[in-house]
Order: C-alpha cells, then sequence, then structure tokens
C-alpha cells in the first residue's frame, strides 16, 4: 500500500512571516493562513466559516517569506502535514500539535492583494498564477542540488 501525505492550501496570510534561526543555523517562519470555507446549512442559509492552519517554512523558502509576504496576502502552499509533541512545563503534560511544513509556496493575486482587506478572507479559490514560486525541501529531506534551487536574485515584480 502506497502512503501520501500532502496538502494543498490556498488562504490569505494572518500575520507577516517573522524570520527566525534555529540553533544549527536553519532559517524558520511560521505563517498562519486563513481558508474560508462557503456552504449552505439545513435552513437553506448561506454560511461562510474559516479555517486556520499552522504552516511552518524553511531556510531559502523562509528567508522570502519573510521578506516578501504580509499579512493579507492571499498565497499558494503545498506541503505536508507533521506533529509537534512536548512536554507543557506548568501541567507536565505530554503535548501535540499538527502543522504543514511548506514545501512550496507562491504569490497569488496582484502585488496590492490583500491591503485594506479584512482579516480572514481566502475568497474564491483562483488558480496559482504569477509570483515567485519557492522551492525545494524542508531540512532532513535530500538536499537539492544548485540546479534544484534555481537564481536567488530571480524574483520578478
Amino acid at each position: 500500500m502506497a502512503n501520501v501525505n500532502k496538502v494543498i492550501l490556498i488562504g490569505r496570510l494572518g500575520n507577516t512571516p517573522e524570520l527566525k534561526y534555529t540553533t544549527s543555523n536553519h532559517a524558520v517562519t511560521e505563517l498562519r493562513i486563513a481558508v474560508n470555507r462557503v456552504y449552505t446549512d439545513k435552513g437553506g442559509q448561506r454560511q461562510e466559516k474559516t479555517d486556520w492552519f499552522g504552516v511552518e517554512v524553511w531556510d531559502k523558502q523562509a528567508e522570502n517569506a519573510e521578506r516578501y509576504l504580509q499579512k493579507g496576502r492571499e498565497v499558494y502552499v503545498e506541503g505536508r502535514l507533521a506533529t509537534d509533541e512536548w512536554v507543557d512545563k506548568d501541567s507536565g503534560q505530554k503535548r501535540s500539535k499538527i502543522k504543514i511544513v511548506a514545501d512550496t509556496w507562491q504569490f497569488i493575486g496582484s502585488r496590492g492583494d490583500g491591503e485594506g482587506r479584512p482579516e480572514g478572507g481566502g475568497g474564491d479559490r483562483p488558480r496559482p498564477q504569477g509570483g515567485p514560486r519557492q522551492t525545494g525541501p524542508a531540512p532532513g529531506m535530500d538536499d537539492p542540488t544548485p540546479d534544484d534551487m534555481g537564481p536567488e536574485d530571480d524574483i520578478p515584480f
């Protein structure tokens, strides 16, 4: 039996990325992505619900996310589910959190998209288009060759 762990999201950023570095000097940033879901309830009324997802971005992708993304910007993300586990310092209980580790992210919409719009969002689900496409494995995966990474300064605006 084959195993698949793949997540694709299109939504709006709920925060401006903040870049941090691990003790082994890997860049990492966490994105909070809001994805809207519209449905009709049993009474025939249109309902809208926003789901929030934590997305971890690593290395060069993290540096570019911190540099170019801002709150409210629409983004396309591909990645995999992962689980963080820790012991709560206060209660001593084991805790866990499911997150998405991004393999790829891409801008969606125009450059001014997201400015002056309310938080949350997600709206209609357009096809990914334009903007830089960030690819490459997360730490712990096979290291890419220089050809896989593409030119560092090739980010058109």
